[in-house]
């Protein structure tokens, strides 16, 4: 079973930017349904899945939708195991590929390096644990994000710090990235260090540069789909090369996940970071059919999550 969210306030409707998916779905003839997101998002868990149907038997599932907060995950997790489905991947794969700390370790010898300040909220943040931070990283520059999201698209004002050892100018782009995150502020802050990636163009609404960067999909270990990330650009002709990243694949501690990869100037391949499979966007130069049957054949299977 495929669960996708309904249109906000609009009954029975998928909401538009999954309503591609969930036709490709049914073109296929796969068992899929709507959960309605604003009352999952209110803990309403009986209005939220009155149009999932119950099971006859336990049988797999997967949440392809707008990312979710771990204990809202957790929370449908178990709702719809009270109906007989079983998400593909457990609160605890959820939580490891979703928040950048957890898996980390898995992909540190790949990936810039990266520092963190947990914290609940944004209230939570001790200061004087990101001034220590920033100058780890002495003059280099640096990027800032919470456990979840960068604000990539506002990069000079809210992402991107040209030297981390300029304290005034970096913690006023942090602050920054905290007041506009608000109520979506999760987990903590995350400092990384900042890597020439080869150069794509720049983005035509918000101004940011834009690297050649892609998305593999991972399902079970294996690499189901790899495409170009950005929709603006001219990509180099070739395909990401699955041998760097194979083992590592195989190490992360979940069913379904995304690994984003991007080439530095200097051509080595780095992970810039993993994410949860099925709150993951689906680049619109992706090949969907191709992840969609995997999802298909995954989806064949009883499973228990």
């Amino acid at each position: 079973m495929l669960l996708f969210p309904a249109q906000p306030f609009a009954g029975r409707v998928p909401d538009d930017a999954y309503a591609g998916e969930l036709a490709l779905a049914q073109s296929m003839k796969l068992d899929a349904a709507l959960i309605d997101l604003e009352a999952l998002l209110e803990g309403q868990m009986s209005r939220a899945l009155r149009w999932v149907p119950h099971a006859d038997a336990p049988r797999p599932a997967l949440y392809r939708g707008w990312m979710l907060r771990p204990e809202v995950y957790e929370a449908l997790h178990t709702a719809l195991s009270e109906r007989g489905w079983h998400l593909l991947n457990s609160p605890a794969q959820y939580r490891h590929t979703h928040y950048l700390p957890e898996s980390f370790e898995i992909i540190s010898e790949v990936s810039p390096r990266t520092v963190w300040i947990p914290a609940a909220s944004a209230a939570d943040i001790d200061w004087d644990a990101v001034r220590t931070a920033l100058k780890t990283f002495g003059a280099a520059p640096i990027i800032v994000k919470d456990y979840v999201k960068s604000r990539k698209h506002e990069w000079n004002e809210a992402c991107f710090i040209p030297d981390a050892s300029d304290s005034a100018q970096a913690l006023g782009v942090i602050q920054t990235l905290v007041t506009r995150q608000g109520g979506e502020f999760q987990g903590g802050l995350v400092l990384r260090a900042f890597e020439e990636f080869a150069a794509l163009t720049r983005h035509s609404g918000s101004g940011m540069p834009l690297t050649r960067e892609y998305r593999l999909f991972w399902l079970d270990g294996q690499l189901v789909s790899a495409s170009r990330y950005w929709e603006e650009g001219e990509y180099p002709s070739g395909e990401v090369p699955p041998a760097p990243f194979a083992q590592i694949g195989r190490n992360v501690q979940s069913r379904f996940f995304t690994m984003d990869v991007a080439q530095r100037t200097d051509g080595v391949w780095r992970v810039v970071e993993l994410g949860d499979g099925g709150v993951a966007g689906l680049p619109e130069r992706a090949d969907a059919a191709q992840l969609y049957e995997a999802l298909a054949r995954a989806l064949g299977n009883i499973a228990h999550g």
